[in-house]
């Protein structure tokens, strides 16, 4: 069982943003600016390449949801996804990351 399956039932502790019965958002433990949330579906899905587009239309109103209740909506914030070992994926769980609270910088080096 991954890491993120195991936050979802409740064997990892969590601080959770925002949750409803299909998703989960919580703070990243290791922030990469000073919001950094972490949006997963609770149902185990490896990547994006592999989430039906169902999944996907309610995950992006739940993060949609997440945005506003950070209050980063205005001012701005990144949204991303890795896929495969390639884009840098660590942890096999469809999750998003919502960076924002200040300015993110630019997105490669």
């Amino acid at each position: 069982m991954c890491i993120f399956c195991k936050i979802v039932n409740g064997e990892i502790p969590n601080q959770t943003v925002l949750e409803d019965e299909n998703f989960l958002a919580f703070n990243d433990i290791n922030p990469a600016r000073k919001i950094h949330v972490l949006v997963i579906p609770k149902e185990h899905y490896d990547s994006f390449d592999v989430v039906p587009p169902k999944i996907m239309a309610d995950m992006t109103e739940f993060i949609q949801k997440t945005v506003s209740k950070l209050g980063i909506r205005e001012s701005g914030y990144r949204l991303i996804t890795n896929i495969g070992s390639d884009g840098g994926q660590e942890v096999p769980h469809l999750h998003f990351h919502i960076i924002g609270g200040e300015p993110a910088g630019k997105l490669v080096r």
